[in-house]
């Protein structure tokens, strides 16, 4: 079995503020899986936490082969028991993606943690200029996951694709006192 979590926090382009951005602090974070969850190959618990209703999150599972991850972006495949995860490009405005990007290689029993933010058109129609934002949240388990396996433990594997998303530069933030 594969466990999937997808911790998603959407907002608009006029919750760009530091007001805002308060709301929403520490809501793209792990949850507690659902007790019962459903069999299949690979089970996801898809959580989103919308400014249309006041960041209250609200979710749901679904559960399938591995096709099921597409939904997600998501790719996954196996190889010697060995999960392969690879990112597939979606419908983001921005940033564009031109092809698959291989997120993590997990092994029986390891977790891997994904975190991206996007820009997205309300539209199709590129004269429209309505924007919505989400940062992203994915926990995956090459195997069983307790119902707060994602709270409380640190994945083996992360991948960060956190980017500057309104425009203009992005100065590199210090770590460590470097």
């Amino acid at each position: 079995m594969i466990t999937v979590q997808r911790v998603r926090v959407r907002w608009s382009a006029a919750a760009r503020g530091a007001l805002a951005a308060n709301a929403r602090r520490g809501l793209c974070s792990p949850v507690a899986l659902p007790p019962s969850l459903p069999t299949g190959d690979v089970m996801i618990h898809d959580v989103l936490a919308d400014e249309a209703v006041r960041y209250i999150p609200h979710d749901g599972v679904i559960s399938g082969g591995l096709d099921r991850a597409h939904d997600l972006d998501l790719w996954l495949s196996t190889k010697s028991g060995t999960l392969i995860v690879d990112r597939l490009p979606g419908r983001a405005a921005y940033p564009r993606q031109s092809g698959p990007a291989r997120l993590f290689a997990l092994k029986p029993g390891e977790t891997g943690r994904y975190r991206a933010n996007f820009r997205f058109t309300v539209t199709t129609c590129a004269c429209d200029p309505s924007w919505y934002y989400e940062e992203w949240l994915i926990l995956i388990t090459n195997g069983e996951m307790k119902t707060d396996g994602f709270v409380s433990r640190e994945p083996d594997h992360h991948v960060e694709h956190r980017v500057h998303l309104y425009g203009g530069s992005r100065r590199p933030s210090r770590r460590h006192g470097k």
